[in-house]
């Protein structure tokens, strides 16, 4: 990979976002054509790919590849949007359970832009299991920080939720 392969990458992917109704079938094709020039062994093949079922409506499809792509060691950041989207992809098939095991860790991982996703796709999983306390527990938690006002209540009643059991 290098930059070139990078930009052609974001490149499909805006076109995508712009237009997503002009074709799932092109997405998957471009997408499937820039992985054939990675080499046999890349996590970020299965990834791409798994993005591109994931956006089109595949959820079936992606999660194997998600799996794939953290098997062959995808981290650092796009270990962790897989993580996010298969644990979403997941709950999409009915397994919530196993993207509540997924990203319970990522609450603890460094901190990153993508806190937010982790915690607001944690608080899906966990309504589909019927824990909604706790998933609204973690949104207003997420939400509190960006408001201009009232952070520090929304973080204790965030808090409140889940010591209480009010």
């Amino acid at each position: 990979m290098n930059q070139d392969w990078e930009n052609r990458v974001a490149a499909v992917w805006a076109a995508f976002e712009d237009h997503p109704e002009d074709g799932a079938a092109e997405l998957r094709a471009a997408i499937d054509a820039l992985v054939a020039e990675l080499p046999g062994d890349s996590p970020r093949g299965p990834f791409e790919r798994a993005c591109a079922f994931d956006s089109t409506g595949h959820s079936d499809k992606a999660v194997p590849l998600y799996r794939e792509a953290l098997a062959r060691g995808l981290d650092g950041y796009l270990g962790r949007r897989a993580k996010i989207q298969l644990s979403s992809s997941l709950r999409n098939l009915g397994q919530p359970e196993e993207g509540v095991k997924l990203l319970t860790p990522e609450l603890d991982a460094p901190s990153d832009e993508l806190d937010d996703a982790v915690r607001a796709t944690l608080a899906l999983c966990l309504s589909s299991l019927g824990r909604d306390r706790e998933g609204l527990s973690l949104v207003l938690g997420a939400l509190a920080p960006h408001l201009p006002r009232y952070q520090r209540s929304m973080a204790n009643y965030a808090r409140a939720l889940v010591e209480s059991g009010d």
